[in-house]
């Protein structure tokens, strides 16, 4: 058994440098895409960038702690961490303590900053599902002592988070477990029962509150309401189509001039586009494959299984997400308020994000790589 955890005490450099350059890359854009908004806002040009150096010196050192902690350790705790995660998730929903954001309740405010419950339940979940898949693996194929436990576990988490409510956060999550399940030898007829039920409570969804009916409405056509639900998916296309082959220039984007909303958060990837044009968002698109290889090829290589559920895990949250917030940009999909990891302006995500590529980062150091 000690052979079989022994570290190599180096994690895997091309992953951590992939890392690093989405860090930076994130940290220009987030300056070139907030600093009009900044200025008008904050009389401050840097306040957006500040801040997000701030956020990412505080996730390196996390990412720094879950590099050098094994990750073993996490297994011990997955049942207190998943409590904590759900009681956060309660907590949110109490009014005069959870804040609102754009329609959502999804943040706890603490001074001049605050926390999004819905990202500690992504990782805590995952570290969770990991230990009970690890463990359970044999009983998976049966759906009363190995499908059901677990999907009432992710169930009860997406409930809660769509009592925010915040749906794209939901899918994320949803969409990880699912992965992991799936991979580990759940039946495909169970998943197909399960789509079915999936579907009617997505429609459930939709056709329960009125926004997100505008939204599809404004994905199918968003000239139908062009200065309402349709703006940001209009002002986005404005941004990706004119930034051609080299784009418009760094710092030259026309659309961060009060068109697209907030455009260093959910909408990042549309100013990469305008300003570094098809090759720009080219190289951003190859340093997220290169995360996702490097992070298969960990799991793949981790030495116990409940480190490949675990490593699969990470990489499959981050790579949905990417997946989802991309798609969105380019009109692809209904618009959905996901960030895309390193790169958007956020504080309890990118944090997340860092710590969870620790995790990633560590379990490389005890892989055959």
């Amino acid at each position: 058994m000690q052979r079989l955890f022994k570290s190599k005490n180096i994690p895997d450099l091309v992953l951590a440098a992939v890392i690093l350059s989405l860090l930076v890359v994130g940290a220009v854009m987030v300056y070139s895409s907030s600093y009009v908004w900044a200025e008008y806002k904050y009389g401050d040009q840097f306040f957006y960038l500040k801040r997000q150096l701030l956020f990412c010196g505080v996730g390196l050192i996390g990412m720094l702690f879950f590099t050098v902690l094994p990750y073993n350790t996490w297994k011990k705790y997955s049942k207190l961490l998943l409590l904590a995660c759900f009681l956060l998730l309660l907590i949110v929903l109490i009014p005069g303590i959870g804040m609102e954001r754009g329609g959502a309740q999804s943040w706890i405010g603490i001074g001049a900053f605050s926390i999004q419950p819905s990202e500690f339940m992504k990782l805590g979940l995952i570290i969770y599902l990991s230990v009970y898949l690890s463990v359970n693996q044999k009983y998976i194929t049966s759906f009363k002592n190995g499908f059901l436990p677990s999907l009432v576990l992710v169930f009860a988490a997406f409930g809660l988070i769509m009592l925010q409510p915040d749906l794209g956060t939901g899918v994320v999550l949803a969409a990880t477990c699912m992965v992991m399940i799936f991979t580990a030898g759940a039946r495909l007829s169970h998943f197909l029962g399960l789509a079915v039920i999936g579907l009617i409570g997505f429609l459930f969804l939709i056709v329960s509150a009125p926004y997100r009916i505008s939204r599809i409405t404004a994905f199918i056509n968003p000239w139908e309401d062009p200065l309402g639900d349709g703006f940001q998916i209009i002002q986005s296309l404005y941004a990706v189509g004119p930034g051609g082959l080299m784009g418009l220039g760094l710092g030259d984007s026309i659309q961060k001039y009060f068109y697209l909303p907030e455009p260093q958060n959910d909408f990042i990837f549309s100013i990469v586009a305008e300003e570094l044009g098809f090759l720009g968002g080219t190289f951003v698109i190859s340093l997220f494959a290169l995360l996702f290889w490097r992070g298969i090829k960990v799991a793949l290589e981790a030495p116990d299984v409940y480190g490949k559920f675990l490593a699969l895990g990470i990489v499959s949250m981050l790579s949905i997400q990417v997946m989802i917030n991309i798609s969105v940009v380019i009109g692809l999909i209904p618009v959905t308020g996901i960030t895309l990891p390193f790169l958007s302006y956020g504080g309890s995500s990118l944090t997340l994000t860092l710590c969870s590529a620790g995790i990633l980062l560590n379990i490389s150091r005890f892989s055959r790589l």
